[in-house]
């Protein structure tokens, strides 16, 4: 069975552009042109939403961030307007696990949908060939139970943020840089903005670290990226 993709904007000619496209490389697809009638499909028999930022009555952000705290897992791309930089960061600190900037190219959205499918493929599969746990000072990880705790506490992580963690766990005490980050944990090669890493690492700080001014676990490693201590 093709897997289905919902694709909301409120310009139609871009719904008609996307829906083209990815009924020609394979997939179903859905569409929506307001953020109501985007979350009602989306909580429904849906593999990946393709979702622009500014849609009228209910935007885009607010979309994503109901999902989220409904615990959905489902894949979330944001399309944005080039020089949004703040509702892009916003979108992907709600959740979001990738976007895309008008104008883009068609084939280029084509390949990050399969690339974002197959990473959710690769998580399902890895977790079911076993358990994977990590225990660093206060904070456990569960890959099988999908579950992150400090001091006691569960912490609530988009997969996104799950899967970096997860990535800098199994590398600890090494240096990873922000491109390796990119490749292996948005499961492509990203030549684009590497502030997707940074945001996504503050947003990890802000709910592992006790202080995320000054983090105990991720460290920056200046000019290069990020590394996970085992603490002081």
């Amino acid at each position: 069975m093709s897997e289905r993709v919902l694709v909301v904007d409120d310009e139609e000619s871009i719904r008609k552009l996307v829906e083209y496209n990815l009924v020609q490389a394979g997939f179903e697809v859905m569409t929506a042109e307001n953020g109501k009638t985007a979350l009602e499909l989306a909580r429904g028999d849906v593999d990946l939403l393709i979702l622009d930022l500014m849609l009228p009555g209910l935007s885009g952000i607010e979309v994503c961030k109901r999902l989220r705290q409904e615990s959905s897992k489902l894949p979330i791309i944001m399309l944005t307007a080039r020089g949004e930089e703040i509702d892009r960061i916003l979108g992907l600190e709600m959740g979001a696990d990738d976007y895309v900037t008008k104008p883009f190219s068609p084939r280029e959205l084509v390949a990050r949908v399969r690339a974002v499918l197959r990473r959710k493929s690769d998580e399902t599969s890895t977790l079911s060939e076993g358990v994977a746990q990590f225990a660093v000072g206060e904070l456990r990880l569960d890959q099988e139970r999908y579950e992150v705790t400090v001091r006691g506490q569960a912490i609530e992580l988009t997969p996104r943020e799950f899967e970096l963690l997860h990535y800098l766990l199994k590398n600890i005490d090494r240096v990873v840089s922000r491109d390796q980050l990119l490749d292996r944990v948005w499961g492509y090669e990203f030549a684009g903005d590497t502030r997707l890493v940074d945001v996504h690492i503050s947003h990890l700080r802000d709910k592992i670290e006790e202080d995320p001014k000054a983090p105990r676990y991720i460290k920056t490693v200046r000019g290069v990226g990020y590394k996970f201590v085992r603490g002081e």
